[in-house]
Formats: C-alpha cells, sequence, structure tokens
C-alpha cells in the first residue's frame, strides 16, 4: 500500500494559527493563473515563516503547461488558484508579467527551491517530509540529505501507488503526515495529480505543502538540468525533449502552440482594453 522508508519520531504540533495566514501577497494574472508577486529570497522566507507555525498550507510552480493546462480543466484552475502561493516557475510566465504588467519578477522554480528550503529547514530545525516519487529515487533522496544537510530532520517519506487512492488510503496518508511533525511536506505526484491532492487535503494537513513535481531526480542526480544559458532564455523544455522525444514532442508541441496562441489573444484585449 504505503511504503515509509525513513521516519523519526516527532512530539505533536501545537494548536493552528491558521488565521495569521491570511495575510497573502499581491497576485496577477497570467492567462489562467493568478500568480504570486514575491522575490525568491522573501518567498522563501515566507515559507520558513509558515512552516515554524505549522499552518495548513500550499504552494504550485507554474509553467507553461500548468497555464496551458488550467484553460482546459477548470478543477485544475481552480486548484492551483485556490492555493496560498503559485509561483513563476517557467520563463514565459515572466514575459507574460512583464508583457501585461511591466513587472521583473523573480523566477521561482521548484529545482531551485528545493534546495534553498532543505537548507533553511535544517538551519531552522524544521521536520521535513518526502510525499510522491519511486522508492529508489527516495532512497536516494535519504541518503542525499544526510550527506548534504546533515541536521536536516526527515520526519518520513512515501511512495503512493500510482493508482487512485482509496478514502481509506488517503486518510492513512493523512494522518501519517500529521503524526510525523512534519513543517514542510515536498509533494512529488505530478502535474496536475499533486496540485488537485494539495488542493483537496491541504486544510486538514497541519503543514506547508509544496508541489515541486520531478525536482527529486534532479535533486540527487538522476537527472539532469539544462545548462543555466538555456534556463535563462526559457529553454529547459529544448533540453528535456532532447533528453526524452519520443514521451516529450507532442506534448510540447501542442502545449507550447497553445500557449502562445492564449497569450497573443489575451494581449489584443488587454490592448484594447488599456488603449496600448
Amino acid at each position: 500500500m504505503f511504503k515509509t522508508i525513513h521516519q523519526v519520531p516527532i512530539p505533536p504540533p501545537a494548536a493552528s494559527q491558521q488565521d495569521q495566514l491570511k495575510q497573502t501577497p499581491e497576485r496577477r494574472f497570467a492567462i489562467s493563473l493568478g500568480l504570486t508577486i514575491l522575490s525568491y529570497n522573501a518567498f522563501i522566507q515566507t515559507i520558513i515563516g509558515a512552516a515554524r507555525q505549522r499552518k495548513a498550507a500550499y504552494g504550485c510552480f507554474a509553467n507553461v503547461h500548468m497555464v496551458v493546462e488550467a484553460v482546459k480543466d477548470a478543477v485544475f484552475a481552480d486548484a492551483v488558484n485556490n492555493s496560498t502561493w503559485v509561483t513563476p516557475d517557467g520563463v514565459p510566465l515572466l514575459w507574460t508579467l512583464r508583457a501585461f504588467y511591466r513587472l521583473r519578477q523573480d523566477r521561482i522554480t521548484g529545482l531551485d527551491v528545493l534546495p534553498s528550503l532543505l537548507e533553511e529547514a535544517a538551519r531552522n530545525q524544521l521536520p521535513v517530509y518526502f510525499y510522491g516519487c519511486t522508492p529508489p529515487i527516495l532512497e536516494q533522496c535519504r541518503a542525499f540529505c544526510v550527506e548534504r544537510y546533515p541536521t536536516l530532520t526527515i520526519a518520513g517519506m512515501c511512495s503512493p501507488p500510482f493508482r487512485a487512492l482509496s478514502r481509506e488510503e488517503e486518510q492513512q496518508a493523512i494522518a501519517n503526515i500529521n503524526a510525523s511533525g512534519a513543517s514542510i511536506v515536498f509533494v512529488s505526484l505530478g502535474c496536475p495529480k499533486q496540485e488537485k491532492w494539495m488542493a483537496a487535503v491541504s486544510e486538514q494537513i497541519s503543514a506547508v505543502l509544496l508541489g515541486i513535481g520531478g525536482a527529486l531526480p534532479v535533486l540527487v542526480g538522476a537527472q539532469k538540468r539544462a545548462p543555466k544559458w538555456m534556463q535563462r532564455r526559457g529553454l529547459e523544455w529544448f533540453y528535456r525533449l532532447v533528453q526524452e522525444p519520443r514521451r516529450l514532442i507532442s506534448r510540447y508541441v501542442i502545449t507550447n502552440c497553445l500557449f502562445v496562441y492564449y497569450f497573443l489573444r489575451d494581449f489584443y484585449y488587454y490592448r484594447i482594453r488599456h488603449q496600448v
């Protein structure tokens, strides 16, 4: 059913302070998703502040695929837009914010945030939990964290089945996370599954949930990330396409073309409304 790889007993959490979480930062819409306007450092400190108080909250890292998915799937759009934070993971979303609002927003990706938060969690003695991904990757993640962040407390790890969970299984997963005492839960179920799961369970979990997608294999070195120059130019998708052409070719061609269409459509109406 569930495979728990590493668990450390933690005292139960203090009483919830969820009302304080309502002070949310500004958001600006990029086609279908409302993006959180924060600097990278401010975002990291905001997560750490919420994690210290074990608040029920969740964050999403938005890219082109998620924007297009949100146009087609209203349930997914609600799951993302109702989250506590939605940061621009994809460079085209930064271009969209600049074109529509003349904003120069920091790029905040799951790949970058994961090691930053692991370091901060270790420094602040905040237990973390890893939910999702495969057992071998979780084992590598545990070994990586022990070596790289020796003071980090891993409250638990779980690789759930790929099929839909029964109600009993889902409640058990929630109970396991709460009992672990984790302050931050890194969710690696893939899009759109992880965003919908976080939206469904966040209010039942006294921790910050972050949907990091495929960041764990990159963290432990099982997969390579695009060079910095490709990251800056919004070409990470092309790097991944070269690595897995058969699996990604149709997805990227269709998704990227739809994003360009939605961007041009919305920008046209934006210029008409604002008489630019």
